[in-house]
């Protein structure tokens, strides 16, 4: 599959800084700063067909999803706030009834990126507000800069949050504060949000690419085949019970013992050497 080329992402391939890795690591831009990079109906195809051709391309060993920096302003205007995405275009809801609703959300990005195999790191910098914050919760890793604000704002406009923010909100920061969060519409802080579990780290905007950067170098230079089983197990866990979840660990546990890469990483260890890994 071709490299999807949109004027509503920016895609950009990073070389994994590792002799034994030949790979790279993506970083998608949605490119609507003029709109605070909202979700509309271009930005969503884009999104599912960047989901399309990662998972089928061996050499993308990690997503990173982040959004365009805003354009200076015109003289005596006032500058435009950071944003990852501030939420979904409303412009797009006038009008719109439950059919027309329903076939809009069934086939959407956000559960695209949620069914990626690879992993997956949302690059947040400014706001993340409904559909933003339901974006960066489908994504596995969440790296926020200090000056990036959450919030499921949609109660305000009569509406729930519709791409799974109810359920994976609930996943992340429990019961009580989904709660709060959905049917105040308030905005948390950066490191409200660090402290309630709904992202991974909080950094200054200035140092967030080079941070996020490295932890994908990290997580890029492990086996693909044994992170995507990593995945897989860890990902159960949401919908199974304990001693499912348990007994489908010790299965792919047990598996992963006929790989070439837990061979190669075994041998690796025992010879003080850096695994060159299979990815099979």
């Amino acid at each position: 599959m071709d490299e999807p080329n949109s004027r509503v992402l920016s895609i950009e391939k990073i070389s994994v800084n590792d002799p034994y890795i030949d790979g790279y690591i993506i970083l998608a831009t949605i490119n609507r700063p003029n709109k605070l990079n909202a979700l509309n109906s271009a930005v969503m195809d884009s999104l599912k067909s960047l989901c399309a051709w990662v998972e089928s391309n061996q050499m993308i060993r990690c997503l990173v999803i982040t959004g365009a920096q805003p354009m200076p302003a015109d003289e005596g205007k006032r500058p435009k706030p950071n944003a990852f995405v501030a939420g979904a275009d409303i412009a797009e809801f006038v009008g719109m009834d439950s059919r027309a609703t329903r076939d809009k959300f069934a086939d959407n990005a956000v559960e695209a990126i949620w069914s990626l195999t690879k992993p997956t790191i949302a690059m947040i910098d400014g706001f993340a507000l409904g559909g933003g914050c339901e974006l960066a919760c489908s994504c596995d890793i969440r790296v926020a800069s200090t000056r990036s604000k959450f919030g499921t704002p949609e109660i305000n406009l009569g509406l729930i949050p519709g791409y799974g923010a109810t359920q994976r909100l609930t996943k992340l920061i429990g019961y009580g504060k989904t709660l709060e969060m959905v049917m105040s519409g308030e905005m948390i802080s950066a490191q409200e949000a660090l402290n309630i579990g709904l992202v991974n780290h909080v950094c200054e905007h200035d140092n967030l690419r080079e941070f996020t950067m490295e932890l994908a170098t990290k997580i890029a230079t492990k086996s693909v085949h044994t992170l995507i089983t990593a995945k897989r197990v860890i990902r159960a866990a949401l919908n199974s019970t304990l001693d499912a979840g348990i007994a489908l660990e010790a299965e792919e546990f047990a598996n992963l013992f006929d790989s070439k890469d837990q061979q190669e990483g075994v041998r690796a260890f025992m010879e003080r050497d850096k695994p060159k890994w299979h990815d099979e």
